[in-house]
């Protein structure tokens, strides 16, 4: 199972984002070459342009392979759950809880 984590170094001021996949560490992709909202990194905590870029790199992930799908539904992700992170400290999100409100958002915006 993969569970995606982030961390604010508030020293270098710089926010850091990792897969653990399984005891297997892994440095997020940002998916710049799906859409380039933010070349100088991740964010979370508002919904901004790092946001939003956090929010495609992670449903890009957990949706393994289907950038299709991730397309349609990060900006809402970013919305629901990225914006609403705090900024300070870290924090985790298991993809299958990605995987739930991704298809919760398709499910809305269907109906």
């Amino acid at each position: 199972m993969k569970v995606y984590r982030g961390r604010r170094d508030p020293v270098q001021q710089t926010a850091d984002v990792w897969i653990d996949a399984d005891g297997h560490v892994l440095e997020l992709n940002p998916r710049l070459n799906l859409r380039n909202h933010s070349p100088t990194g991740f964010e979370w905590g508002y919904a901004g342009s790092g946001p939003a870029q956090l929010a495609l790199a992670i449903c890009a992930d957990a949706l393994e392979g289907n950038e299709g799908r991730a397309c349609h539904v990060y900006q809402q992700y970013k919305f629901r759950v990225i914006s609403k992170l705090r900024r300070a400290g870290e924090w985790s999100i298991p993809q299958s809880d990605v995987l739930a409100m991704i298809e919760k958002i398709e499910t809305e915006r269907v109906a």
